[in-house]
């Protein structure tokens, strides 16, 4: 069921690397790793556990690198030029028939994600932060209100200030959801967080009938 493929595109004057699994439905997720100098790659398990239950609900995935990450060309750019290598992932989904695309970032993916989403809410249907670090990172929450659906953190996650980002979540609109016992990395958590994030998806197909494929 869940086959990518690795695939390439055109980012500019660089190149783009990706895993690539085309559903049947025209809609999709892109998902962001975490953070490229901290060895944050597609590969990522938490990245992972989010293509999974995209795919087991019907959705197109994509997954990729950002610029300096494995076969994606450039350099790390510290958040700005990453901007634009989302907005090339997206490209590459309409390429290949995805009219809906939703947004899935992770860690320093979130951060990333919270900056192209602010410019570029209506690109798409919905979006997903998982343990935005805003203890690590400077997030600006301001016109983000309705445009994030879900943000999910661990309980006990060292880089997510979780009081706070109830705050924030309560002010933007956004589903809260804290997960107990997880910390940043959520090792041995993966399918706690996959099921955690299915009822707010609305694919055409629920995990609870599908088992998860966790590479």
């Amino acid at each position: 069921m869940n086959h990518e493929e690795n695939v390439t595109w055109e980012n500019g004057k660089l190149v783009g690397e990706g895993l690539w699994l085309k559903s049947q439905s025209d809609k999709g997720v892109v998902i962001c790793h975490p953070h490229p100098q901290m060895g944050g790659a597609m590969y990522n398990n938490v990245v992972e556990a989010i293509q999974s239950v995209f795919a087991v609900n019907g959705f197109s995935t994509l997954r990729f690198n950002f610029r300096g990450v494995g076969g994606s060309t450039g350099q790390y750019d510290e958040g700005r030029g990453e901007q634009q290598d989302v907005l090339s992932a997206c490209e590459f989904m309409k390429e290949q028939g995805i009219k809906k695309i939703i947004f899935a970032g992770y860690s320093f993916g979130a951060w990333v994600g919270s900056n192209v989403l602010r410019e570029n809410s209506a690109l798409f249907e919905k979006a997903f932060l998982i343990s935005p670090p805003d203890k690590f990172m400077k997030f600006d929450w301001n016109g983000l209100e309705n445009s994030v659906n879900v943000i999910v953190c661990g309980k006990i996650d060292p880089f997510c200030d979780v009081q706070n980002l109830k705050i924030i979540a309560e002010k933007i609109s956004a589903k809260f959801i804290v997960l107990e016992s997880v910390d940043h990395f959520y090792a041995g958590h993966e399918e706690q967080l996959a099921y955690c994030l299915d009822p707010y998806i609305e694919g055409k197909n629920k995990i609870i009938k599908k088992k998860l494929d966790f590479n």
